[in-house]
């Protein structure tokens, strides 16, 4: 038993989405949440800054006293992911890998399509999941321009929102994709928008991040790190931005599920 945080990390709010996940299924673990916000978005950045931007974000969490951490950022964990592996050794570290393999599994049609950064989609790692679990399917892959800053800029639910989504999202579903994977945290914040464009065409959006937290589940599993039974959880969110970020993080945290009860201070 470990009543330690687990940190959870992305380049601004779009991580949210995993944090959500993660209190739902482990409600008695204490979180720390780091949206960088100062450097978002990393979606076209050098993979080498990204990766020094990843490694001050764990390295901060990691003296924050974090168990575990999640890289809930595709950009980062592609950029990153096998350098902060190994130089934090001993510790869990969970990234974000794109859904390829539940979507390939579940395609009627033989073409899914694939949602994310420029760099998300440059990297091995999707290079690599595409090539092992798309070999038999037709994978379409589109960047999502303008998507982060959407959200980051709260006008998901704006007309301009749904019109940016449509004009990236229609090919893909015209070329024949019945499954898309959203390849960034960001994204399932525009999950309503996703569903508008989608209804009765067949489609479905498949998020990552209810396996990213069954997968935080395994891992403290493995290495006996659940909080105690019955163990009161806090959650902290801090930021390399201004502390009206930090406010905006705690915000939406606590907006995108009116469900989740939990202590901030």
């Amino acid at each position: 038993m470990d009543n330690r945080p687990v940190g959870v990390y992305d380049s601004g709010l779009g991580g949210l989405t995993v944090w959500r996940e993660i209190r739902r299924q482990w409600p008695e673990e204490s979180l720390i949440y780091l949206g960088d916000g100062k450097n978002c978005p990393y979606g076209a950045r050098p993979a080498e800054e990204i990766r020094q931007l990843a490694d001050e974000a764990v390295e901060k969490l990691v003296a924050m006293g974090c168990k575990m951490v999640v890289v809930a950022c595709n950009t980062a964990t592609a950029a990153a992911i096998e350098f902060l592996r190994a130089k934090y050794n001993t510790l869990p570290i969970v990234g974000m890998e794109p859904a390829v393999k539940p979507a390939s599994l579940h395609t009627r049609t033989g073409v899914i399509g694939v949602l994310a950064t420029a760099r998300s989609l440059d990297g091995d790692l999707f290079r690599r999941t595409a090539a092992r679990y798309g070999a038999d399917i037709r994978v379409l892959t589109a960047v999502g321009e303008g998507f982060v800053e959407l959200v980051e800029a709260n006008r998901e639910h704006t007309r301009e929102a749904f019109d940016t989504v449509r004009r990236i999202l229609d090919p893909m579903i015209e070329g024949g994709a019945d499954q898309i994977v959203l390849g960034c945290t960001h994204y399932p914040f525009l999950l309503p928008v996703f569903e508008r464009i989608v209804a009765g065409r067949g489609v479905t959006i498949v998020d990552p991040s209810p396996a990213v937290a069954r997968r935080v589940g395994q891992l403290l599993d493995q290495n006996d790190l659940h909080a105690e039974p019955g163990h009161t959880p806090y959650c902290d969110f801090i930021t390399f931005a201004d502390e009206e970020y930090r406010k905006r993080l705690e915000y939406k945290a606590f907006e995108q599920d009116e469900n989740i009860a939990g202590e901030t201070h």
